[in-house]
């Protein structure tokens, strides 16, 4: 069971612990934080509590996180797109449509059933539900994920994020025409407060940072590369939305017009890390799926 500590600041005085407790943790969701309190997992300064609780500054919260439930996922066979694999880590291509690790009610199809027949040799660090997993991207961005096959490997992989050393590009395209050619968007991402189920730009979110140029203009539209420097939930979904350039596609966070692209117009092509055993740093490329370069053709040939 992990336990986190939060200490009540200023700007969360008055509002409802569970409001507050799932602005935390991308992750977190206030149905699973209620629960969590009527278990009697969370504590306000040692005592138990109710979800309407409201809030004091200086409060100290526990969280007992408790450890997930054994779940039985099985290995399924699967032509995955491998593009490199030794005895620590594995590159692979996950295709849009696909989720990337199993979930209560979700057991089956993912990227991670695949994995798990494809080698016997996952790391364990992040448990039964995300064996090997580093890193993720959402079910309809497609592109590149390194997945660790020690537990070794996964710490070094994971240290590699944290200090930001980790090369991950993205290209997407935008509704609207960016008028600059470079732009680095820096803005705290966290639960959206008026939509529970999304991600938003909010003062109390966790820092986040996107860089990004632009490939190629069209009508309407703006082909984009963009180099995150954090990787929180939605981050480029999000930044971009923030600064008026929602990608197309995207049923949660673009205009309710926007082309029908089964999701998001957005691939993970380019990942680029340190080896955690030679200390080599590899990088990987690949190109967009057929879906999103026909997509961009249509719109080179409209302008």
């Amino acid at each position: 069971m992990e336990s986190i500590q939060h200490l009540i600041q200023e700007n969360e005085q008055g509002k409802r612990l569970d409001a507050v407790l799932a602005g935390l943790e991308g992750d977190w969701s206030r149905t699973q934080v209620q629960q969590w309190i009527k278990e009697g997992n969370v504590t306000v300064n040692g005592s138990k509590t109710k979800p309407n609780y409201k809030a004091v500054q200086g409060d100290e919260i526990t969280i007992e996180i408790p450890d997930p439930e054994p779940l039985d996922i099985e290995a399924e066979e699967m032509n995955l797109d491998i593009y490199y694999e030794d005895k620590d880590v594995l590159v692979v291509n996950k295709p849009k449509g696909m989720v990337v690790h199993p979930a209560p009610g979700h057991l089956s199809g993912t990227l991670v059933n695949g994995l798990m027949a494809h080698c016997k040799d996952l790391s364990g660090i992040n448990g039964v539900l995300r064996p090997g997993i580093v890193h993720r991207i959402d079910k309809d961005t497609s592109g590149l994920l390194m997945v660790a096959k020690n537990d070794a490997a996964h710490e070094k992989l994971v240290q590699q994020l944290v200090d930001k050393t980790v090369t991950r590009k993205y290209q997407a395209v935008v509704h609207g025409l960016i008028p600059h050619e470079y732009g680095t968007i820096d803005a705290p991402i966290g639960r959206d407060t008026k939509d529970r189920q999304s991600m938003a730009v909010v003062d109390q979110g966790k820092k986040a940072v996107t860089h990004f140029r632009v490939l190629d203009r069209f009508k309407e539209f703006t082909h984009v590369e963009c180099e995150l420097e954090t990787g929180r939930t939605h981050q480029i979904r999000v930044h971009l939305k923030y600064i008026g350039f929602p990608l197309a596609g995207d049923p949660k966070y673009g205009p309710r017009k926007t082309p029908d692209l089964n999701g998001q117009a957005l691939h993970a092509g380019v990942l680029g890390f340190i080896h955690p055993a030679t200390d080599e740093y590899m990088e990987f490329s690949c190109p967009p799926p057929e879906s999103f370069s026909t997509f961009v053709d249509m719109l080179k040939n409209d302008r």
